[in-house]
């Protein structure tokens, strides 16, 4: 894994930028305890002293990943360019989008629970403080826009709203390859986001 630099990056950028990936190449196959510094440092083609120029552990490098790999970096913009004409078609659109997104980085649910099984979600502070700016401003706008939301605290409402990302993304997986698997709709996900936002009971006549 040569190190490259782009027209935005500087050396030092890049070399991180390279540990950082070969770091999560190494989660994946071997998972975080298993993996070494120097085998970070061998996959991102670096001499072993190199790596603590930019790292002083491997622990600051799983952060520094939870940071800037993380894939609410480009979940968030979709999520905000999300239309609809309501609440209702709002939240449906926001989920597509970021289901999607996240779907196409197969490490996002893994490194989410290295993250809860080898720190406790240590981390999780640091990338809230960084998300939550963001994010906070969707939804208060949603309960602006909408007085009969049973739900009033931006706050919550965002934590359910990753809530059913993640249960999605996390059941998903544990049922791939299964006998449910193949019970499930073709539109499954539309479906979960419906229990969502209305529950598992009929409206009553």
């Amino acid at each position: 894994m040569p190190v490259k630099t782009t027209a935005t990056q500087t050396k030092g950028e890049a070399t991180r930028a390279a540990l950082e990936d070969a770091a999560i190449e190494l989660f994946m196959e071997q998972g975080y305890h298993a993996t070494t510094m120097r085998q970070i440092a061998e996959r991102a083609e670096l001499a072993l002293g190199g790596i603590y120029n930019h790292f002083s552990s491997k622990e600051e490098i799983f952060q520094a990943i939870i940071l800037d790999k993380h894939p609410y970096k480009k979940v968030l913009p979709a999520i905000l360019k999300a239309q609809g004409e309501d609440v209702d078609e709002f939240i449906r659109n926001a989920a597509k989008v970021a289901l999607e997104e996240l779907k196409a980085q197969p490490y996002f649910i893994k490194l989410m629970l290295i993250e809860i099984v080898e720190f406790n979600g240590k981390h999780g502070a640091a990338l809230i403080k960084e998300l939550a700016p963001k994010a906070l401003p969707i939804f208060e706008k949603l309960i602006k826009s909408r007085k009969n939301l049973r739900m009033t605290n931006p706050a919550m409402l965002f934590r359910t709203f990753i809530g059913l990302l993640i249960s999605y993304l996390l059941t998903d997986i544990i049922i791939s390859n299964s006998m449910m698997q193949k019970l499930m709709p073709k539109n499954a996900a539309d479906t979960y986001v419906d229990v969502y936002l209305h529950g598992i009971l009929k409206p009553e006549a």
